[in-house]
């Protein structure tokens, strides 16, 4: 994995850091922290200017979550009654459910958007809710840049300051990603086996 996002970045260089962060958002099969570390070393090297790369990437974090939130909004709030009526329960959700989450996000959707940027499982999962519930265009793009940008600065510094060492992250990082999702997922099927409709 590594190998690929390093050819990447040297073929394509800050487009290379654009693509995968959108690809990272979309699909996600690499992680941000490989990519804007890697980028934070070729910065350390003299190969990349900071504050481009972290154009780069924070654009391409943006536009991949984008993606998710347009679907979402495709897709619409009104659409979902018949769709959590069918299979709610697959869901593990109601209609109510699906009403308070709504208020949510009506109310603290932008805190939600930018929170969840620095949670490693669930950064581009939140783009589709925030597009269901209707979240303002300006609103889910500035708070998800807002949070995007802060990541990314993180990231890349660490692989500014920690250099080569960086690459041995690829080795830590793959297994936490792994591990929250089958979290996720234990979690889910403990909620499917005991969950019950109140109605």
């Amino acid at each position: 994995m590594t190998d690929f996002v390093l050819r990447l970045i040297d073929a394509g260089g800050y487009w290379g850091i654009f693509l995968l962060m959108v690809l990272e958002n979309v699909f996600p099969p690499v992680p941000s922290e490989l990519i804007m570390g890697i980028g934070g070393i070729r910065v350390g090297q003299g190969r990349m200017e900071m504050e481009w790369l972290l154009l780069a990437g924070t654009i391409g974090t943006t536009v991949g979550n984008y993606f998710w939130y347009l679907v979402g909004h495709i897709l619409g709030f009104g659409r979902l009654k018949p769709l959590v009526d069918r299979y709610g329960r697959w869901a593990t959700l109601e209609w109510k459910d699906v009403e308070a989450l709504d208020r949510l996000f009506g109310k603290y959707g932008q805190i939600v958007v930018f929170v969840f940027r620095f949670m490693p499982a669930f950064r581009t999962m939140i783009s589709l809710p925030a597009g269901l519930f209707r979240m303002g265009h300006m609103r889910f793009l500035l708070w998800t840049t807002g949070g995007a940008f802060i990541w990314n600065v993180v990231l890349a510094y660490a692989g500014f300051l920690l250099g080569q060492n960086f690459r041995d992250i690829d080795k830590y990082v793959g297994p936490v990603a792994t591990a929250c999702v089958i979290g996720a997922v234990v979690i889910y099927l403990w909620r499917l086996a005991t969950w019950k409709p109140r109605a």
